[in-house]
C-alpha cells in the first residue's frame, strides 16, 4: 500500500486520539477525587487505595473519617467495574470502539445524574453522590483495565511516576513514554486543582457538570479503531 494512503494516516492518528481521550479522562479523575474528598467528607470515589486506608484510620479511632462512606464507595465502585465487564461481554462481537463509547456514555450519564442531585437537592446528598460517582469510576476503571493502554490508567499515578523515574536517563533508561506519563500527571493535577477550587469557592454541582460534559465529549470523540492500541 502506498505510504501516502489515507488509511495509513487514519490508523497513525488513532493512538494520538486515544491518548487525548485518556488525558481528558485523567483530568476528570482529578475533578472527581477533589469533589469526593473535599466535598463529600474525606472519601474517595475514584481511588480505592485511599478508601482502604481511610477505613483503617476510622477503625482505629481517627476522627473525620467514615467507614460507611468508604465502604459504600468500594461497593459502588466494584458494581461499576462489574457493569463494565458485562457490557464488554454483550458487545464483544462488535468493534471495540463501540464498547468504549458505550461505557463512556454511561459514565457521563451517571456523572450528569450526580450533577442534577447536587444542583437540586438541599440535603442528604452525600451518599447518593458517593454511589453515583463511584459506580461511574468503577465503570471507567474496568474499561481502562481491559484496554490496557500503557501508562494511561486515568485514575492512579503511582506506577506512572515509578515508570517515569525508573526509565529515566538518570536510571540508565530511555524513557520513551515520558511524554504520555507527564501528560497524565499534569492532567490529574489540573483536574484536581480545578475541582478543588470549584468545591471550595462554589459548590459540588459545577465540577460534577464539567466532569459529565468532559466525559460526554470523549465519548463523542471515539472513532472506529480506537481501543485497539497499546
Amino acid at each position: 500500500m502506498n505510504s501516502d494512503s489515507p488509511d495509513i494516516g487514519h490508523r497513525s492518528a488513532r493512538p494520538t486520539r486515544l491518548l487525548t481521550v485518556f488525558a481528558i479522562l485523567t483530568m476528570v479523575t482529578g475533578l472527581i477525587d477533589a469533589i469526593s474528598y473535599l466535598g463529600l467528607g474525606r472519601v474517595f470515589t475514584a481511588n480505592m487505595t485511599g478508601n482502604v486506608l481511610i477505613m483503617a484510620f476510622a477503625l482505629v479511632g481517627a476522627t473525620g473519617f467514615s467507614v460507611s462512606a468508604s465502604m459504600l464507595s468500594l461497593v459502588a465502585f466494584a458494581a461499576g467495574a462489574v457493569a463494565a465487564g458485562r457490557l464488554e461481554l454483550v458487545l464483544r462481537r462488535r468493534p471495540r470502539h463501540q464498547w468504549l463509547r458505550t461505557c463512556l456514555v454511561v459514565e457521563a450519564l451517571l456523572l450528569g445524574a450526580a450533577a442534577v442531585v447536587a444542583f437540586t437537592a438541599s440535603s442528604g446528598i452525600r451518599y447518593p453522590l458517593i454511589a453515583l460517582t463511584a459506580v461511574a469510576m468503577g465503570m471507567r476503571n474496568g474499561t481502562v483495565r481491559k484496554l490496557a493502554v500503557a501508562d494511561m490508567t486515568t485514575t492512579v499515578l503511582t506506577l506512572t511516576v515509578t515508570g517515569l523515574a525508573f526509565d529515566s536517563t538518570l536510571a540508565g533508561g530511555t524513557n520513551t513514554r515520558a511524554p504520555r506519563r507527564i501528560i497524565a500527571i499534569v492532567a490529574m493535577l489540573l483536574g484536581a486543582t480545578l475541582g478543588g477550587w470549584l468545591v471550595l469557592q462554589h459548590d459540588l454541582g459545577w465540577p460534577l457538570l464539567i466532569s459529565a460534559l468532559s466525559v460526554a465529549a470523549t465519548a463523542a470523540a471515539v472513532r472506529p479503531g480506537m481501543g485497539d492500541e497499546k
